[in-house]
């Protein structure tokens, strides 16, 4: 339903850019032999040579439309060429349509504010402009203007027998009696006819243009005179326009609305709206409704052009006509998993380039089914919150599909696969993503900190600020996909977080416990690790649900054990401490491990973040120690930097990105472990399985 908006007063300049059958100039600016040919581009399938999708007004003259069939336009016009869309995936790829109105839109972004409405067409609101060249160099000051301006069609401007146009319209852009609405006109002509011009040149495409005070004229206008033409509405010729503008022509009166506006009311023109008051219109059909009617039929609207350069959704569908109809639950859910790849990938895109996130996934399917009884039925579309992830989507919208399923045939009515008697039918499928929005600057995700290039992982390149989690909404991203995942938000301040390590033996490290919060000091150097001796180390030991790793880990022992002494006379003892190390990390997967794994450098970092973790609050610090092997650390302790998160904050879903091999650890740390009454508490977490002393 139409919502009434405030109406802003009509000194605005608005116009409306149109893209001239915009597919075939695409492909004729990649083959440029066509131009000039009667040229069609088609969606092509093995069903009567597949759907035109757009047609050149050079095959229009023939009688060709779009929609038709390939063969058709053939039979119509035997000498025109066909475009073949691109395929991917089973499926129309626009993604080369969409990279050609991207350039179109960043021309026409230069001069004012830009909507872009569609992929082929764009909202300007040139408003400041006008005003600025109303006020240094008005259109009578001008001793030329350009040809393209010239023939410009204005609305209520008569040209008598033998006139010349162009002069018509060069003497009303340069009237000095206009009031100060048509100057403003005026100046929105010269500079939509500018930047035509420009996006010939620079892109080889034409569009028309409609230009008046809001966005409805502007579109209507638009559409007048094509290709490669605009079209001006003045204030004085909106009611001439839409007294014989049918209902049905207007936007957002094409469907139900526009319908009862012809059988109840008799309102086959938009003019014929004038015949009725704003409160029988708001008696009709409600107060917004009824408001918006009585609008349109003087043409205002207060509908501000909005400044989105990006398109507001993303979505991936497909039709299934005739027999190709989808009968089964495996030949839906092989397409819904073929649309969702080609929506998550376009989600991956716009969140690389233009770091914006979508929040809702929606579901929208065509369908019948045998029974005579149902045939009035919709599909229903089912929406959910959109989880990141090729395969997370995949299943959230067969989850949908299976959901509007049951709810369209009924629960005890849904079958796994059509038949003759009571089966169904799947004509179209789509998956969009919507709620887009930008990420608040100074985040970044997770992962970062989980990659061995990270500076958090790079001694030499910390800094001595502070980060934080900010928000706790999460989104996430196959980690196969992608190096630049979005997992959680966090702030991230200038500078980097400084990492203080006052000695690199863990046999002095010590728990301590702040509420709702993460601690962890470090010193500022590093270089002791260089020099220590992990060689001598206490067995570890195991209790409680671990116990079941001992007899793996004595195993282990003993083949380091004779590994050892194989080669204890042959390597040198710096190479032997080496391959024990890599032996006893084998058979103990852990956090540490990974962090490890992935940049050794990280080791004292991982272990100091895997100390401690309590229900709501996790803290571990690392204090002073003694030197290793007689190697002196500096009396000098510098000041411990910070590092703070509450636990209460990380959203569960987060887990299931991480590696295989830690998740169990770290949804330990986050779910409260059940104690019978009486027990004592004891602190356990994953430092206790490489800690040299301490045993549970």
């Amino acid at each position: 339903m139409p919502v009434a908006k405030p109406v802003s007063s009509d000194g605005r300049v608005i116009a409306h850019l149109d893209m001239d059958c915009f597919y075939v100039q695409v492909e004729q600016r990649k083959r440029p032999e066509l131009r000039g040919l009667p040229t069609a581009v088609v969606q092509y399938n093995s069903w009567k040579g597949g759907c035109l999708l757009a047609v050149s007004y050079e095959a229009r003259k023939f009688g060709v439309k779009r929609f038709m069939r390939g063969d058709e336009a053939k039979e119509v016009c035997p000498q025109i060429h066909l475009a073949q869309v691109p395929v991917t995936r089973g499926k129309a790829d626009l993604n080369s349509y969409r990279e050609a109105g991207s350039e179109v839109v960043s021309i026409l972004a230069r001069m004012g504010r830009c909507e872009r409405a569609s992929i082929d067409e764009v909202y300007l609101d040139l408003t400041d402009a006008a005003e600025t060249m109303l006020a240094e160099t008005p259109p009578e000051c001008l001793e030329v203007i350009d040809d393209v301006a010239l023939k410009s069609h204005i609305l209520g401007l008569k040209h008598e027998d033998g006139s010349d146009m162009k002069e018509n319209v060069k003497e009303w852009l340069c009237r000095s009696d206009a009031d100060h609405r048509d100057k403003l006109l005026a100046c929105g002509v010269l500079i939509v006819a500018d930047l035509r011009m420009q996006v010939l040149q620079e892109t080889q495409f034409t569009c028309s243009a409609g230009i008046s005070h809001n966005k409805m004229l502007s579109k209507l206008a638009s559409a007048m005179n094509k290709p490669a033409q605009q079209t001006v509405v003045p204030c004085s010729s909106v009611q001439g326009l839409l007294e014989s503008l049918p209902i049905k022509k207007m936007k957002q009166l094409g469907g139900k609305l526009g319908s009862s506006l012809q059988c109840e009311l008799g309102v086959n023109f938009v003019g014929d709206l004038l015949q009725f008051s704003e409160q029988k219109l708001q008696e009709c059909y409600g107060t917004n409704t009824g408001t918006w009617l009585w609008n349109v039929a003087r043409g205002i609207s207060g509908e501000e052009v909005e400044g989105r350069l990006l398109p507001k959704s993303h979505g991936s569908g497909k039709t299934f006509p005739g027999p190709r109809a989808l009968k089964s639950l495996p030949s839906v859910q092989h397409w819904l998993n073929e649309l969702c790849e080609e929506l998550s990938e376009r989600l991956h895109i716009d969140l690389d380039q233009n770091r914006r996130i979508a929040r809702t996934l929606t579901l929208h399917a065509g369908a019948y089914t045998s029974s005579d009884s149902d045939s009035h039925k919709k599909f229903p579309s089912k929406s959910c919150p959109l989880r990141y992830g090729t395969t997370k989507i995949q299943e959230d919208a067969m989850n949908l599909f299976q959901a509007g399923l049951r709810e369209y045939l009924g629960p005890f009515k849904v079958k796994t696969q059509g038949n003759k008697k009571g089966g169904w039918g799947i004509t179209g499928l789509s998956v969009s993503a919507s709620k887009i929005s930008d990420i608040p600057s100074g985040t970044s995700s997770i992962m970062k900190y989980f990659q061995g290039q990270d500076q958090l992982c790079s001694p030499s390149k910390l800094g001595k600020d502070k980060f934080e989690l900010e928000n706790p909404s999460s989104f996430s991203e196959n980690e196969s996909n992608s190096t630049s995942n979005v997992i959680e938000h966090m702030k991230l301040p200038e500078g980097e977080p400084t990492i203080k390590t006052e000695s690199s033996d863990l046999e002095s490290m010590e728990h301590k416990t702040s509420k709702n919060s993460l601690e962890v000091p470090f010193d500022s150097s590093m270089s002791s690790l260089k020099n220590a001796d992990f060689s001598q180390e206490t067995p570890l030991s195991f209790s409680g649900r671990e116990s079941h790793l001992e007899p793996k880990l004595t195993e282990l022992q003993s083949k380091v054990s004779s590994e050892e002494s194989m080669f204890e006379s042959g390597r040198p003892a710096s190479e032997q401490r080496v391959k024990r190390n890599s032996l006893r990390d084998k058979g103990t997967p852990s956090l540490l491990r990974f962090f490890r794994r992935v940049d050794p450098s990280c080791s004292l970092q991982s272990q100091v973040l895997a100390q401690s973790f309590d229900n709501t609050n996790i803290c571990s610090s690392l204090e002073n120690s003694n030197s290793i092997r007689g190697d002196s650390l500096s009396e000098d302790v510098q000041r411990k930097e910070m590092w703070q998160y509450n636990v209460n904050e990380i959203d569960p879903s987060v887990i299931d990105e991480l590696p295989l091999e830690i998740q169990e650890e770290v949804r330990a740390w986050l779910r409260p472990q059940k104690r019978q009454a009486n027990s004592v508490r004891r602190s356990v977490g994953i430092a206790d399985y490489f800690s040299r002393n301490k045993k549970l």
